[in-house]
């Protein structure tokens, strides 16, 4: 029989990427509608060895799917890699009563969620990462919010690339995955993309296709490079005095993790949050909540953990000649 679930814990972990809020308000909401009594746990992990537990209502939730960041607020926690550190973390979830957790985050999360299911708390995650790197799922939170965040500061670069005729190295956030990157690459009609998965750190075959490209008339050269590969300001010096053409390094960092989530990561993340809470109530433990082919559905934390992801050939070859 499926263990009763009277109430859950709602926790962010690891980066905060927008659209979380709106997975903690249809977790908070949904679960309330079900008949659980729900807490928020603040600043991940570590909040809840802390005992940083709170009560939450439908009134508490109100007003925040337009924010980005998260409100629970995040933190990263070495101690909750430990075992004494998951046994510690299940036995505050049982002397507050909570009976489940949703933990919204990416796979360094997840372990954690799992680590608690091993010790008899019921825990369901939901994707939440700018980077689009978790493998059981087509879809993260804050990962449309980032790309267009990051391409509407590209263009910006763009325009006074063109007006300076120099070349600009554009780097994007991503971790070791190189998705933001190549969506951006395609959407701002960058002429090299740069990606972890695929680069193979040639620095020639760029210097000459920027030499090429600036025969046949181009004022300017577009360089997305993914934060997996880095360096992009000794790269833009190395470039500058190959070619002999100004070239200037711009990292947009943090600026990606926030702002306010676009409608895709507002409804994406309710319908995970609602679809987690709903599942838990079901008795579900030590799974994560996905969105394949056009559903949102549910896998075993373990098989989520063991699966690859990379760059679609396919997308990687288009985004090749279309920047040519």
């Amino acid at each position: 029989m499926a263990k009763e679930i009277k109430t859950i814990g709602v926790l962010t972990s690891g980066g905060d990427a927008p659209g979380m809020n709106a997975a903690i308000r249809a977790v908070v909401r949904k679960g309330i509608a079900n008949g659980v009594k729900i807490k928020g746990i603040k600043k991940g992990y570590q909040g809840l060895l802390n005992e940083e537990i709170i009560d939450l209502e439908k009134q508490n939730v109100s007003d925040i799917i337009q924010r980005g960041g998260t409100i629970l607020g995040t933190a990263r926690c070495s101690e909750f890699r430990t075992l004494e550190g998951q046994q510690a973390g299940a036995g505050i979830c049982k002397k507050h009563g909570i009976d489940g957790i949703v933990v919204i985050g990416g796979d360094g999360s997840y372990k954690g969620a799992q680590a608690l299911s091993k010790q008899g708390i019921n825990t369901i995650g939901v994707p939440g990462t700018i980077d689009l790197d978790i493998a059981c799922t087509e879809y993260t939170i804050g990962f449309d919010t980032a790309i267009n965040t990051a391409m509407d500061a590209i263009d910006k670069v763009r325009d006074t690339s063109s007006s300076h005729e120099r070349c600009s190295i554009i780097e994007v956030m991503g971790r070791d995955a190189g998705y933001i990157a190549l969506w951006c690459g395609v959407a701002n009609g960058a002429e090299d993309i740069l990606l972890p998965e695929k680069y193979d750190y040639n620095e020639q075959n760029i210097i000459n296709n920027i030499i090429n490209n600036r025969k046949r008339g181009k004022t300017h050269h577009i360089i997305i490079n993914a934060e997996g590969i880095g360096h992009s300001t000794s790269m833009a010096r190395r470039i500058e005095a190959a070619t002999g053409i100004e070239t200037r390094a711009t990292i947009l960092g943090y600026m990606q993790r926030g702002g306010n989530p676009t409608c895709k990561d507002r409804f994406y993340a309710s319908i995970m949050g609602a679809y987690a809470a709903d599942i838990l109530c079901q008795g579900k433990t030590n799974r994560v909540v996905g969105y394949q082919h056009g559903e949102f559905l549910d896998f075993d934390i373990d098989e989520a953990l063991a699966m690859k992801k990379d760059i679609s050939e396919y997308q990687y070859e288009v985004s090749r000649i279309l920047s040519m």
